[in-house]
């Protein structure tokens, strides 16, 4: 998660709101159990203050005792845990019936709140007063306790219906923060929208986003866009005139030559030899993003280019091509490819050729058959091979027809398969992303 912007960002609310509810959680917890305790404290203590209104001192002994006794039944049920006693100078001179024959000791000095034990080990929260009434010297302690497990209960019964509340709190935020994320994040889901419109060639800028943090973003990759076709122009234009400094030489020693002189085939030979090499350096230059060319037409050109030698051969055409089938990329790159495979089957193709264009949403299988000779499974890797011929009295060429195009093919990450068609010949299987 890490690695992703969305995943750091949730990882980090996620973290943040984890801390903040348990930080909460830990706080209200501290309050409530503080106003709990603070409210038995409080019954204690009215207990204790009425326990002190009703001392007074009888017989001519001055003994201490109460007039009356609270009436709360929890101090009547046998060790409930509330106890109430009253003590002069040490001694008990009254108590709760809660207490059968126990006493309650402890250290001297008022309380509130201290801790005390049952006598079966249960926690019991004290509250000692101690005090002199007129007309008698004597100290007298008033103690009062309450038992700590219904203190814990009363607060478990607040606690449980916080900590759902809170848990329920932090999924909505949770859920909130996901919503948040996914719909900040969406400005850049579209920007790869439109990145891959524009490798794809349904575009070639990028739209500038409504969201201002992206703006800049944009405005890099659209003039990277810009330097990258003014790049291509610029090589183009140096590799025309090389390719004209370098063939008008030839041009002009072909000429001096008589024409049966066997040089005129090395000047031939190297005539293809420059303008495969050229095309190959134009083609490792910087690729025109945001280009995309329908195919027919351009199959409709090379059928248009190659009717004599088609003709002259008397073979049938067949061409298979949905009228909206696209190649992402330039179109002399597809004429190169689409021209020279449909030039091999007709050298070697008898009487037909058939062109299929099998367009899909992530692949272009475009595919050329003729009733040829074909190829076996050993001949087809080296006739990929850049000027290897498998028949040299075959027809006229420098062997590199196939190595030009697979060389495209890689380029624009597809591949060229060679095959036996179900006519007889070569398939040719040009497999290019869509």
């Amino acid at each position: 998660m890490t690695r992703s912007i969305r995943g750091r960002l949730l990882l980090l609310a996620a973290v943040w709101l984890s801390a903040a509810l348990l930080a909460a959680f830990l706080l209200i917890a501290h309050l409530l159990k503080d106003f709990v305790t603070d409210r038995f404290d409080a019954e204690t203590l009215a207990i204790a203050d009425s326990l002190i209104g009703q001392l007074e001192v009888e017989g001519d002994d001055d003994r201490i005792e109460l007039d009356d006794t609270p009436l709360d039944v929890r101090f009547t049920l046998p060790l409930s845990g509330w106890y109430w006693q009253v003590a002069a100078d040490g001694a008990a001179v009254a108590r709760s019936g809660s207490l059968l024959d126990g006493q309650l000791s402890g250290p001297g000095g008022d309380l509130t709140g201290a801790a005390g034990r049952d006598t079966d080990g249960a926690g019991l929260r004290v509250l000692r007063r101690e005090l002199t009434i007129p007309d008698s010297d004597a100290l007298v302690a008033v103690t009062v306790t309450a038992p700590l497990s219904e203190i814990e209960a009363s607060l478990a019964q607040i606690i449980r219906p916080l900590a759902v509340a809170l848990a329920v709190l932090g999924l909505g935020l949770a859920a909130a923060s996901v919503i948040q994320v996914t719909m900040g994040l969406r400005s850049l889901d579209r920007l790869r929208a439109d990145l891959a419109r524009v490798r794809a060639g349904g575009v070639d800028r990028l739209a500038r986003p409504d969201v201002s943090e992206l703006r800049p973003l944009t405005d890099e990759i659209n003039a990277a866009l810009d330097q990258n076709a003014t790049l291509l122009a610029r090589s183009r234009q140096h590799l025309g005139n090389l390719a004209h400094s370098l063939k008008t030489p030839l041009s002009a020693l072909s000429n001096e030559l008589p024409s049966d002189h066997a040089g005129q085939a090395l000047i031939t030979r190297m005539d293809r030899l420059i303008g495969w090499h050229l095309r190959r350096a134009r083609q490792a230059g910087p690729r025109l993003l945001g280009q995309r060319t329908p195919i027919a037409p351009v199959i409709d050109d090379i059928l248009l280019v190659l009717r004599w030698p088609l003709s002259d051969k008397g073979m049938q055409v067949e061409v298979h091509c949905p009228p909206d089938a696209a190649f992402p990329g330039e179109r002399q790159d597809l004429e190169e490819m689409i021209g020279n495979l449909s030039e091999n089957s007709v050298k070697w193709g008898r009487t037909r050729l058939r062109l299929t264009v099998t367009p899909s949403p992530d692949r272009l299988i475009l595919r050329i058959d003729d009733d040829g000779p074909g190829l076996d499974a050993t001949q087809a890797p080296r006739a990929l091979i850049r000027g290897a011929r498998l028949d040299e009295l075959g027809p006229p060429g420098a062997g590199l027809g196939l190595a030009i195009v697979a060389d495209l093919a890689a380029l624009h990450g597809g591949e060229l398969r060679l095959e036996r068609s179900d006519l007889g010949g070569l398939a040719a299987i040009l497999d290019l992303p869509a």
